[in-house]
């Protein structure tokens, strides 16, 4: 066995832990001695300070020593067994649940001085410790202070850390990965002795060099994966595309509006990729309504031209609809444009299917319809996802051989994120962003205000509905809640109904997703004046006619999801407005969130604002399927060792340095899965 290989092995290689045990780790996600090593402290314990029963502090873990004097094993079931102890200032009960007599017998021998520890109650003019840590009856031979760490039901204290400090006594002395300039940057300490003091109770909350060390190391693994995957991808040689520079015009020539910069730079950059004998793997990152569908449908155009397919995949039935429609207006009469969903009639399905496989197929848009395994393509040339958050490296990689080796890829997001998790979530592609907006596109104007002025805010949602036009009202809930004071979509949909003659219409999760087409459709063909939702509403779809927005306890929302609510509005050409509605008891934070939002219209600026005030974690408001997750990097608090990886894996690429060197690392993060699956 090599050195790191002891760290990967299963829990129950432990002493002491058998089946039972290993199952109640287990329970917390902790299947290898590696994993149990990043389940982290939380907090310390001072046992330093030994008190008398009459100097106890009730709520805090103390430590004392104690005559123990009685027992009391009643023969009820449920019943706690109780254990009467003393010392020359006063009497302590000891509560145990779920504990055997045998066992209670053992610690806490009769008439016996005994060191114990525990949370210190109350009950019945008694001092009480319910299931006290047994410390043992000699004072000079405890540990003073000691960790304390989340541990799960069935899992003491006392057994916990005797398991990790044999663990962490058991640690090999494992070969540097790191290259020399990196470690000097982190006083040279050594991967073994960095872990060793991560677990010292004495640095809990130190944020020093054996820290910053492992951080380093976890966001290395994580880069060197991506550098391996992008390496990969450009092996594969491709036939370029060959297509004329001018094709851009038959696009320019039906828009009302001249590209900007960033959508320019953008199409060269793709355009360069498809020239290219290296296969494209590119994200196209603009803000709300900067206009990357018409950069994507440049590309498209040169595809098609080149004499290749392309497959257009958007996350739902509706905007795949609002994609067809835009490519069939803006695209030559001559490009053969299709679209496949699950409601396609299935003798049309089979047409299309024929139709692909004979090349009588230029462009096919849909949703995930357009890779089953019964849709082969003659010659596909591009793939595009549209808004596909939850797809991450394996999901990307395995579309990208599916499409075969002439196949390129560009995957677009409306979600604007910091570099930092630009690097971490799509570190596997080249990157393209969009951060101007047309001129065309007018600035939404955003307010706020108070719940108890609704009258004032439906007065004002009159008079557009009087001219003609429509409106989004998001609330956080479906349901009333008695927990927590949101107001719900159902009975906000209830409200308004009798202020807005019944064309108002309601959306959200629990309805199926016939439904929610329908009621969507209505609501794009103004049969619905004011649509109630939840956040179901905030990815990619397009109403020109909605240009008010109000959003109901907008401080429950990030940041980053307001601002992708707002954008679904002032896409057509009339004046847009935002207003966020809260109630008057605001905490500092949502006060926060409020001002920037009311101050910019950048989203850039903004998810930078978001991750700062609630961790990349929670940036985009849902886990993210496929994408590997830090122990303890954060690309906020750690922005320095991001961008110092990233510098650190260059210089591997250029130097051509042998990736098995760090293989101990990309195995103990379980990265090494990956390039198993990947590469």
């Amino acid at each position: 066995m090599s050195n790191y290989e002891y760290l990967l092995s299963d829990i129950n290689k432990i002493n002491g832990i058998g089946t039972k045990t290993a199952k109640l780790f287990r329970k917390k996600n902790i299947n290898t001695i590696f994993d149990l090593l990043w389940n982290l402290p939380r907090d310390i314990i001072d046992r330093s300070d030994l008190r008398k029963i009459n100097q106890l502090q009730i709520g805090k873990i103390q430590t004392i020593s104690v005559n123990v004097r009685k027992y009391n094993f009643p023969r009820v079931r449920n019943l706690p067994n109780r254990v009467l102890c003393e010392d020359e200032t006063g009497k302590l009960d000891c509560i145990f649940f779920n504990s055997y007599e045998g066992y209670i017998r053992k610690i806490l021998p009769l008439n016996s001085r005994v060191i114990i520890s525990g949370k210190i109650n109350f009950y019945k003019n008694r001092y009480q410790i319910t299931n006290p840590t047994y410390l043992g009856n000699n004072i000079n031979s405890i540990k003073k202070v000691d960790t304390k760490y989340s541990l799960t039901e069935g899992l003491n204290e006392k057994k916990y850390n005797k398991i990790i400090s044999e663990v962490l006594n058991k640690i090999p002395d494992l070969n540097e990965w790191l290259d020399i300039n990196i470690i000097n940057k982190f006083e040279n300490i050594k991967w073994k002795d960095a872990i060793i003091q991560l677990h010292d109770p004495k640095n809990l909350n130190k944020k020093g060099s054996f820290y910053k060390r492992l951080v380093f190391d976890e966001i290395l693994s994580s880069f060197l994966i991506n550098s391996k995957i992008r390496k990969s991808v450009k092996k594969l040689k491709k036939i370029k595309k060959k297509f004329s520079s001018n094709n851009i015009e038959h696009i320019t020539n039906k828009i009302d509006f001249e590209l900007t910069k960033d959508q320019l730079k953008a199409i060269n950059e793709i355009n360069d990729d498809l020239r290219s004998e290296q296969k494209m793997f590119r994200l196209l990152q603009g803000d709300v309504g900067s206009g990357k569908t018409i950069v994507a449908l440049t590309s498209i155009l040169n595809v098609i031209k080149s004499k290749f397919q392309v497959a257009f995949m958007a996350p739902t039935e509706i905007l795949a609809q609002q994609h067809y429609n835009l490519a069939k207006s803006l695209l030559p009469d001559n490009v053969k444009i299709d679209i496949l969903t699950s409601k396609t009639d299935n003798k049309i399905r089979k047409k299309i299917i024929n139709n692909l496989e004979n090349h009588q197929i230029d462009l096919l848009i849909g949703t995930h319809s357009l890779f089953q395994n019964k849709i082969n393509y003659k010659k596909l040339g591009l793939i595009i996802i549209d808004e596909q958050h939850k797809f991450g490296v394996k999901q990307r990689k395995k579309l990208s051989d599916k499409g075969g080796k002439n196949c390129d890829i560009l995957v677009m997001s409306a979600t604007p994120i910091p570099r930092t998790m630009i690097m971490t979530i799509f570190g596997d592609m080249d990157v393209s962003i969009i951060k101007s907006k047309p001129k065309n596109r007018k600035e939404i104007t955003t307010l706020s205000k108070l719940d108890k002025k609704i009258e004032e805010i439906l007065a004002f949602l009159k008079k557009q509905v009087k001219n003609g036009n429509q409106i989004f009202w998001v609330c956080p809930l479906i349901e009333e809640s008695k927990k927590v004071d949101h107001q719900s979509s159902v009975s906000r949909y209830e409200y308004l109904k009798k202020n807005f003659s019944n064309k108002v219409g309601i959306l959200h999760g629990n309805l199926d997703k016939d439904r929610k087409e329908k009621i969507l459709n209505d609501f794009l063909n103004k049969k619905i004046d004011i649509l109630v939702s939840t956040t179901v509403i905030e990815v990619g779809i397009d109403f020109p006619n909605a240009n008010v927005i109000v959003i109901e306890n907008a401080n429950k929302f990030g940041l980053s999801q307001l601002h992708q609510l707002r954008g679904r509005v002032g896409r057509g050409d009339k004046e847009a407005y935002c207003i966020l509605m809260f109630k008057s008891n605001l905490s500092e934070n949502a006060k926060k969130r409020i001002k920037i939002l009311k101050s910019s219209n950048d989203g850039f600026k903004i998810s930078e604002e978001d991750m700062k005030l609630r961790g990349y974690g929670d940036l985009l408001g849902f886990k993210q399927s496929g994408i590997q997750s830090f122990r303890i990097a954060d690309p906020i608090l750690n922005e320095d060792l991001f961008f110092l990886a990233e510098q650190e894996v260059k210089r591997i690429e250029v130097t051509n340095e042998n990736i098995d060197n760090y293989m101990p690392l990309l195995k103990m993060y379980d990265r090494a899965d990956i390039l198993n699956d990947l590469v």
